[in-house]
């Protein structure tokens, strides 16, 4: 494992190589960056054109919360890839448990929501995050992810 390097900033191509998903499932935009094997920073940016918007709730468009824990587990899964970039083959991870989720706030279409991802530990190949979601500096969402492997990419 690679540790204490800066991530930079990633573009969805950039994105699209550290993860499996795609459109209309890839729920960050840009990763604004981080370090390596620690902690990592992602944003959304919410239309009202997303899909998730037509019918959660019409005429009262929110963005669903299990969206939100996805999003968080995503840029966990680029950090994981990231710290993992020299191991061959690429392990996929899958979101293998949420603990402590509170939704403190609703998010809604024309927002930015920011992910901020820290590494609590690595044990046998899970890894275990602490996960908050911003909208500004007001806190939508916290959980605490569990990611596991399950085959290679």
């Amino acid at each position: 494992m690679t540790m204490s390097t800066d991530i930079g900033i990633m573009e969805r191509p950039e994105i699209k190589q550290a993860l499996p998903h795609r459109y209309p499932f890839l729920l960050i935009d840009k990763v604004l960056g981080g370090t390596v094997g620690e902690c990592i920073t992602a944003k959304k940016n919410l239309m009202q054109e997303d899909p998730c918007f037509e019918g959660h709730f019409p005429g009262r468009p929110i963005m669903p919360g299990v969206l939100v824990i996805e999003a968080m587990a995503q840029a966990g899964g680029v950090l994981s890839y990231l710290t993992m970039i020299d191991i061959e083959p690429k392990p996929l991870f899958f979101l293998a448990g949420v603990d402590n989720a509170r939704f403190r706030r609703p998010v809604l279409p024309g927002e930015e929501l920011f992910f901020q991802v820290d590494v609590q530990q690595v044990k046998g190949g899970i890894w275990f995050y602490n996960c908050e979601a911003k909208v500004g500096n007001n806190l939508a969402v916290s959980a605490d992810i569990i990611c596991a492997p399950g085959g290679d990419r």
